[in-house]
């Protein structure tokens, strides 16, 4: 009977802490919507890539007009007097498809760097998001622990009392001390890493604080039904392949500007000779044919093809790895929270334990065993919603 009552006593107090950690957040998909998008309106890590982007982009579209013209001018005096005036202008020019290939090559590289900028984006939003989740995981422990100090100073206080009465010995006195010291050093240790996250948050969210006062997870997103169906639909929209993959046209695009760097270049212009008896002057054409300096340009132009293709081959594999593990690791996490959960569901009795140690039903030493049991199992139940939330936030990252 012993047992089954303690046992009961184990359940209560472990729903108690489950469900009083429940309170602050309703159930709804995008817990932390609002803060990321108030992160990405305010972030300066996001406004100074955004502004390498237009540089870039601005550079990419440098140099595709012709060559500045040429002006020459001569004055060559005689020996024997008079002299001769020699004047040149010419514009040189590249084959006219050069010049269509290589606007086409910066269109490409445009893209690839609005790609690029997406790809920043989704990553700074998910740290900010794996910060939010660890907020949230820090404010539960802290709300557990607030609590415990408080009943700890209770007791500790109690067992001042009795011993100046002489109803308690000197070794429960120090008991009753040192878990309310133990407990107020947890609550110091959690309170300075929820510093830390928040100072981690305004940093991301331009110098503005970020206040996050949840402790529990609003409900997460569905684990996808067809998973070789979701990883399409995840690679197709995730920047990071966006941008892999308008760097193999970026490459594509560098075989034809190669080509056509192999053409000839033109030259016009007009030139006069004058002299104190005779003048001359017209039109002179020159033409520049690449013999040499264009070897093994577009060779090279076609192994950095061959190099972004297999480089996204690469990444692909990575992606379905890493994707693999996480959706198994998020139906283990789930498992493990609902077998949770269950349990908690059919015990419900507030303050139970230390209602039981107040009314002498617990020794002192029995009350703190039975506490570090309690907080071992609860901050279990918080880790793996926390590991389950960390893995989804990855798993869906690509919708940010």
């Amino acid at each position: 009977m012993k047992g089954n009552k303690m046992n009961g006593l184990k359940m209560s107090v472990l729903c108690l802490l489950v469900l009083t950690g429940m309170q602050t957040v309703s159930a709804e998909v995008g817990q932390f919507d609002a803060v990321l998008r108030e992160i990405e309106r305010n972030s300066t890590s996001l406004a100074a890539m955004t502004r390498r982007t237009e540089a870039q982009k601005i550079g990419n579209r440098t140099g595709l007009a012709p060559e500045n013209p040429e002006v020459e001018l001569g004055y060559l005096p005689g020996i024997h007097g008079g002299a001769r005036k020699d004047i040149g202008i010419s514009q040189s020019f590249d084959f006219p498809t050069l010049y269509s290939r290589r606007g086409k090559l910066a269109d490409a590289q445009n893209l690839s760097a609005d790609w690029q900028l997406r790809s920043q984006r989704m990553e700074l939003l998910l740290t900010a998001e794996q910060y939010c989740i660890e907020l949230v995981y820090n404010n539960a422990l802290a709300a557990l622990y607030s609590r415990q100090v408080d009943n700890a100073r209770d007791i500790a206080e109690a067992y001042n009392r009795k011993l100046s009465l002489g109803e308690a010995t000197r070794i429960e006195c120090n008991k009753a001390a040192l878990n309310l010291t133990n407990l107020e050093n947890d609550l110091k240790s959690v309170n300075l890493e929820i510093n830390r996250l928040k100072s981690e948050l305004k940093l991301l969210n331009g110098g503005q604080a970020v206040e996050i006062a949840d402790t529990a997870y609003s409900s997460v997103m569905p684990l996808p039904l067809d998973f070789d169906g979701w990883v399409a639909e995840a690679e197709a929209a995730n920047p990071d392949f966006g941008y892999l993959r308008q760097e193999v046209e970026v490459a594509k695009r560098g075989v034809g500007v190669s080509k056509a760097m192999g053409l000839p270049k033109l030259s016009v212009g007009y030139a006069g000779e004058f002299t104190p008896d005779e003048g001359y002057q017209g039109v002179k054409i020159g033409v520049s044919i690449p013999l040499w300096e264009n070897r093994n340009r577009v060779k090279h132009a076609r192994a950095e093809v061959a190099a972004a293709e297999q480089t996204i081959d690469d990444a692909r594999l990575r992606y379905i790895n890493r994707l693999t593990f996480l959706f198994e690791q998020a139906k283990e996490l789930k498992g493990s929270v609902a077998r949770y959960e269950e349990v908690f569901s059919r015990n419900s009795n507030d303050e139970l334990l230390f209602k039981a140690f107040k009314g002498g039903e617990l020794s002192l030493l029995d009350y703190l065993l039975e506490l570090e049991y309690y907080f071992s199992s609860y901050e279990k139940l918080m880790k793996t919603r926390r590991d389950l939330r960390m893995a989804m936030a990855e798993l869906y990252a690509y919708k940010l």
